[in-house]
């Protein structure tokens, strides 16, 4: 059955029910430029989602030389063909007429076109004198979650055991630093235990500041059309918003930002008082269950309630659902990772599953969710603060074994210290160590926290920052040389999705102008550097991505994260593949720990842990005295209070964001007409009581402060918890006025220029979610609404709907939704 649906006004399209124990139907959506028939379609080229972390497989439609649409590959196990908005409309921005087509070099203060020999002799002619005169720790890089893994291998290699330098990390310390870390802390290594597929067979359903619905709308699809069918599952959400998955819970917990512990404590307190431990489970794959036991003791419900501000009977509620289920699938991302104590909190989540023996089955499964299309390829090729293959920088063995596959002496490859995470390398940089900044498929002047001081450290005269883009990003436009980069579409290479399904993206039309492939301009700075192994023969021997694909797959033999099993040919079947895939597992594994847990041994293990309060280093003594066998460890924490709370000054918490139609700084999605239309600008949402009590209205001109900086937005009036705002973090300054940052002319508007310089102890990840705030009226709405979508957890509150325009995106955002199944209008918004 056909159908065409706006899928900007209904999001997540219409319904294909399916019983729990079911296959999820297939449902096939394709977006054709008007005018385009498919008919009309030259070939089809397969492709991964590069909008999100999902990995929803697609084809690209190619027409004389161009991309004309895009269609959801139905046979394969992410997506079963449906694509989430994203995916549907953001491939337009890649022939944006402002794409960067030729190098630009700064001359007099100015950025000005050059020839890539121009721009690359400056770049390794600085590097050349940086490392003769600082050495390798003045050289730093910094990169994305959006490259290839053959960009991220590649880039590993040189800045590792080419340069020699410490400091390189992704831009995913943003968003899922915490999700690598709480794995090593429980399992000894990365990797996501669970599978999507868990979604077929689980009985409940818990979202742990989560909102799926927005970041992962393919998922949320399979999860609604569950709800539809037959013997649906039970969801527990934890959000302060009203998001579509709060709307659709069982249970809703909105507790006070910073909390996540003292809740997750009192859930652990209630599982082990009624009983619902499985102490088999627990003594045979587990260490550590006797101090949680003692610590949680006492954090009872009634304890929680205080500090939490959420109703001690509702927290028994959630903990009857996480005790009863027969089959628990939980799903972690940034309202835990960006908020205070994130590992210890997201730790605190393993650990149901651990005392509940809820791993390794069909439903049973845990994912530690990714925020970015390829934020596991940055973890595991170690372009961030791991070493390539989840390899131990602590363990002299594994740096052997590294330095092997690389053909170096281990001395060669820094291990002195932990990798340097990112916000470390910004601090270097702006105390003068580090003078020398790669930047590479981000934009830190807009997502990095306190921004008036990114963009101060940036402008530095003596830091030379290279940065490597699509677009003159407010990034780009404080650098010494930037780079036109080819993107999605445009070049190959394989990415992995947050269950672990490898997928090949294949070229489908040339970059526009000069711009190359991140992998291309790689090799070509090793080659210019003349980085060689011990030997004398080059460092870095491959030339394209199939080559650097068998490089890596040599890297991971034998390690967590084995690609052996996988080939270009054979990710061009019908499907993407889940690793490890091996000779043993050729056709990959959908579940990690089916039969104990296989990485957390000393000799094997990627981390010996950190102290989840601290964040101080366990050394490997601590760790097999501790953990000899290798079991998971069962990591207790207590609660403590966020650094900065709200005061008379700043009586509000402030929370930042994503939503549905949006990615990361809107540097494609705010370039494509239908997404920007749903959201053309930021907002600030507030709670329905607290415009009351200050005679605030939708739609009013208000300014949000902290102690750092402070931007203006016009007030949605919601459904979030009391004393909380939230402000979407995409909108920086790259289609304003001023082109780069607030001035004159242009109002404060990133939601960064307000959040602290602060981390995680332990994941080193940026705090996003806990910073205090103040709310002043600057000018009354003049019948104006905010620019915030109604579709979605911005929909505005029952009392202010009637007078804000629905959010649709007319005749050009219709999709054609097909498959064997029929399918209803249902929108899954309430249950």
């Amino acid at each position: 059955m056909d159908a065409s649906v706006d899928r900007i006004a209904r999001p997540w399209g219409g319904r294909t029910a399916y019983p729990r124990h079911g296959a999820w139907p297939v449902r096939v959506d394709t977006r054709l430029d008007d005018g385009v028939a498919p008919a009309d379609v030259e070939r089809w080229v397969r492709a991964s989602s590069i909008l999100h972390s999902d990995g929803d497989a697609m084809d690209i439609a190619v027409r004389d030389g161009r991309m004309v649409g895009v269609r959801g590959r139905a046979q394969d196990r992410v997506n079963h063909g449906r694509l989430g908005p994203k995916d549907l409309f953001g491939w337009q921005a890649n022939a944006s007429a402002d794409r960067l087509t030729r190098p630009l070099v700064r001359r007099g203060g100015r950025l000005v076109e050059t020839d890539w020999e121009t721009a690359m002799d400056l770049i390794v002619s600085r590097s050349r004198a940086l490392l003769d005169e600082k050495g390798p720790g003045s050289l730093g890089f910094y990169t994305s979650g959006q490259l290839y893994l053959e960009e991220y291998y590649t880039l590993a290699v040189l800045a590792r055991a080419g340069i020699g330098t410490n400091h390189l990390d992704g831009n995913t310390r943003l968003c899922t630093a915490t999700a690598g870390e709480a794995l090593k802390e429980s399992f000894g290594s990365d990797g996501q235990p669970g599978s999507y597929d868990d979604i077929d067979h689980a009985d409940t359903l818990a979202l742990y500041g989560h909102n799926l619905a927005e970041t992962q709308p393919v998922q949320w699809m399979r999860v609604l059309d569950r709800l539809d069918g037959a013997d649906p599952p039970r969801l527990l959400c934890v959000d302060p918003r009203p998001t579509r998955v709060a709307r659709a819970a069982t249970v809703h917990l909105a507790p006070r930002g910073g909390t996540n512990v003292a809740l997750f404590n009192a859930l652990l307190h209630e599982i082990i008082r009624t009983g619902r431990v499985d102490r088999a489970y627990v003594e045979a794959h587990t260490v550590g269950f006797g101090e949680l036991a003692a610590r949680v003791e006492k954090c009872t419900p009634a304890w929680a309630a205080e500090i939490c501000d959420v109703p001690a009977a509702r927290i028994g509620e959630a903990a009857e659902l996480l005790g009863s289920a027969e089959r628990l699938l939980s799903t972690v991302l940034q309202g835990v990772y960006q908020s205070h104590q994130a590992t210890a909190a997201a730790v605190q989540i393993n650990n149901i599953h651990l005392v509940r023996g809820m791993l390794g089955r069909p439903g049973a499964g845990l994912l530690q969710m990714n925020g970015q299309p390829t934020a596991q390829n940055t973890r595991e090729c170690g372009a961030d603060g791991d070493l390539p293959g989840f390899r131990n920088w602590e363990n002299d063995d594994h740096i052997a074994d590294l330095a092997a596959v690389w053909n170096v002496e281990p001395e060669r490859i820094p291990h002195y210290a932990p990798p340097t995470h990112a916000m470390q390398m910004f601090r270097y940089a702006e105390q003068g160590s580090i003078r020398m900044l790669w930047i590479s498929g981000t934009n830190p002047a807009v997502s990095l926290p306190e921004l008036a001081r990114v963009r101060s450290l940036l402008s530095r005269e003596q830091l030379f920052v290279v940065v490597q883009d699509l677009f003159a990003t407010e990034t780009a436009q404080l650098a010494d040389v930037v780079l036109p980069a080819a993107t999605w579409g445009e070049k190959t290479g394989t990415s992995t999705n947050a269950d672990r399904t490898v997928h090949l993206s294949e070229k489908a039309v040339d970059p526009p102008g000069e711009a190359r492939t991140d992998l291309d301009i790689f090799l070509d700075y090793a080659r210019r550097m003349d980085f060689r192994d011990k030997d004398g023969d080059p460092l870095i021997p491959w030339h394209d991505p199939e080559s650097a694909f068998e490089a890596w797959k040599r890297c991971s033999a034998g390690r967590p994260c084995d690609y052996t099993g996988l080939s270009y040919d054979k990710l061009r079947g019908p499907s993407g593949i889940q690793w490890p895939c091996t000779e043993d597992a050729p056709d990959g594994t959908e579940r990690l720990y089916t039969d104990g847990i296989d990485w957390a041994h000393p000799d094997r293990c990627e981390s010996y842990g950190k102290d989840l309060v601290t964040g101080a280093s366990d050394g490997v003594v601590e760790y097999r005295s501790l953990n000899p066998d290798g079991k998971a460890m069962i990591k207790a924490a207590e609660y403590v209070p966020p650094h900065e709370q709200p005061g008379p000054d700043h009586p509000f918490q402030l929370t930042t964001g994503r939503t549905i139609y949006h990615f990361h700084t809107r540097t494609k999605t705010g370039r494509t007409p239908q997404l920007n239309a749903a959201a053309p600008d930021v907002w600030v949402e507030v709670s329905s009581h607290d415009a009351a009590e200050r005679d605030l209205a939708e739609g009013d001109l208000v300014e949000v402060s902290t102690p750092r900086g402070a931007l203006r937005a016009r007030v949605r009036v919601t459904g979030i918890r009391p004393g909380l705002l939230f402000v979407p973090f995409h909108y920086g300054y790259w289609d304003t006025p001023g082109g780069h940052g607030p001035d004159d002319d242009t109002p404060a508007r990133a939601a960064n220029e307000t959040t602290v310089t602060d981390w995680d102890p332990a994941s080193k990840q940026p705090l996003f979610k806990t910073a205090a705030a103040a709310l002043t009226l600057v000018e009354r709405a003049t019948g104006e609404a905010a620019p915030a979508p109604t579709t979605t957890a911005s929909a505005p509150s029952p009392a202010t709907a009637a007078a804000v325009p629905p959010t649709t995106g007319g005749p050009g955002a219709h999709v054609t939704q097909s498959g064997p199944s029929a399918w209803n209008d249902r929108q899954g918004e309430t249950r």
